[in-house]
């Protein structure tokens, strides 16, 4: 599949000159003014209505209570409809014989199923392990004709601007539900049936490589939290690492320091970076990467400076559970720390490695049984200082967290390529769905 990018979309649209005042849009040759915007000129611009049919999923009332079981034939509501395909469910299903005198609202492979209730733009194309399933009462099916490409449809349907004209056209105020007479009447664009293909498998292209970078970035994820178990309780060492762990208290490897000012309208008033306790459970995780929140020279006169190798624990939280998530602050940059932070500035030691062995299991089991309070709850810096901890010697702290440290950088590289794939999903829709751009 091969898509003509000899020309940008701006380069298009600026390649022929418009007469000045005239009232109508400039259009490029080969393309045409329509109702869903410009598109090319052997593309048609149709009512739904005019390019599949539709049925509408049983009222409740078609079921009783007794028709229900636990594994019989599966019932597809909106809930059931995940990024674009429906998920397999056991947890709405009738028996064959319900299932039976409701024949007409059997889901066949091709066809679209679509909620009709809140979410709109939850659309997937039934499968052949669909065969057979039951369209629920929230959902609704279109069937396309036969020189429709089902694929396509699903694409035009929950792409952002169908989604808002179904939006602004829906019945409901408190939830918008979508009825028969809307999606008959929604104008979309519907190209040649060999280009609905193209464009179809083009965007499935991209679908399964997100699909397997997701399944990747999840498999490195599991690497590193088998990796961590092992390496940060001593289960396994690294090559060239000995001898026994030391046993200390938390408040043996440096001294505590208490956060201090910044209050919620100082977090963005100036441009020295800052740690908010919040952040700490939202915005990071084993070390600060980035910062959110940014002070006045002002607001740091009241604030605590940090330094590159502190350790943030927050101090506050909802539940003890939760308590005195740590990161390391690795940045060799003047930052300052909040108030219900409490700061341990360790002495020889590696702040990664604290970032992720200070937030294990066994630690966190330390940390829940010293927090105090119910509805808010508070961990003192006496508290974290009494923590029991087993140290391996510097050179091995710098080793362990020097892998997981470059597991990270794994995944986060993995993470961006999956962003910018999904960003690059987006506009590809727009510029295929709009013949913007065509399939050679």
């Amino acid at each position: 599949m091969v898509m003509d990018m000899n020309k940008s979309p701006a380069d298009h649209e600026t390649s022929v000159n418009c007469p000045v005042g005239l009232d109508s849009p400039c259009v490029r040759p080969g393309y045409k003014q329509t109702e869903v915007g410009v598109i090319p000129e052997d593309w048609d611009a149709k009512k739904l209505g005019e390019l599949a049919s539709f049925r509408t999923g049983p009222f409740g009332s078609a079921l009783h209570k007794s028709d229900y079981t636990n594994d019989g034939v599966p019932i597809v509501n909106p809930m059931h409809i995940v990024d674009s395909q429906i998920l397999p469910t056991r947890t709405m299903t009738i028996t064959e014989s319900a299932a039976t005198k409701l024949n007409e609202f059997r889901l066949n492979p091709g066809d679209v199923v679509i909620g009709r209730r809140g979410g709109m733009g939850r659309c997937a194309v039934v499968q052949h392990t669909h065969n057979g399933w039951l369209c629920g009462t929230g959902s609704m099916i279109v069937r396309p004709s036969a020189w429709v490409d089902a694929e396509f449809i699903q694409r035009v349907l929950s792409s952002p601007t169908i989604i808002f004209a179904i939006e602004n056209t829906s019945v409901g105020s408190t939830m918008i539900n979508l009825n028969q007479s809307t999606l008959r009447e929604l104008v979309v664009q519907a190209p040649p049936l060999p280009e609905q293909r193209a464009i179809a498998t083009a965007l499935s292209d991209v679908d399964a490589l997100l699909t397997k970078l997701e399944k990747l970035i999840a498999k490195k994820r599991d690497l590193k939290q088998a990796a961590m178990q092992q390496l940060l309780t001593g289960q396994m060492r690294l090559p060239g690492f000995g001898g026994e762990w030391e046993v200390k208290r938390l408040g043996d490897v440096g001294c505590f320091l208490k956060g201090s000012g910044i209050r919620k309208d100082e977090s963005l008033s100036g441009d020295l970076p800052c740690v908010r306790y919040g952040e700490i459970y939202t915005k990071h995780s084993e070390y600060i990467k980035t910062f959110y929140s940014w002070i006045s020279p002002q607001a740091a006169v009241t604030a605590r400076q940090i330094k590159q190798g502190d350790l943030l624990f927050s101090g506050s939280g909802e539940t003890k559970e939760e308590i005195g998530k740590c990161v390391a602050f690795v940045n060799d940059t003047e930052a300052y720390a909040g108030s219900d932070i409490v700061i341990l500035r360790p002495e020889h030691s590696s702040p990664i490695f604290f970032g992720y062995y200070l937030n294990t299991a066994p630690i966190n089991r330390q940390k829940a049984s010293r927090g105090q309070g119910d509805a808010v709850v508070h961990i003192s810096a006496m508290a974290l200082a009494d923590i029991e901890i087993k140290l391996p010697k510097f050179e091995e702290q710098t080793a362990i967290a020097t892998v997981l440290f470059d597991m990270d950088a794994e995944i986060t590289a993995l993470e961006s390529r999956r962003d910018k794939t999904r960003a690059l999903k987006q506009g590809m829709m727009q510029e295929l769905l709009t013949g913007r751009i065509r399939l050679i």
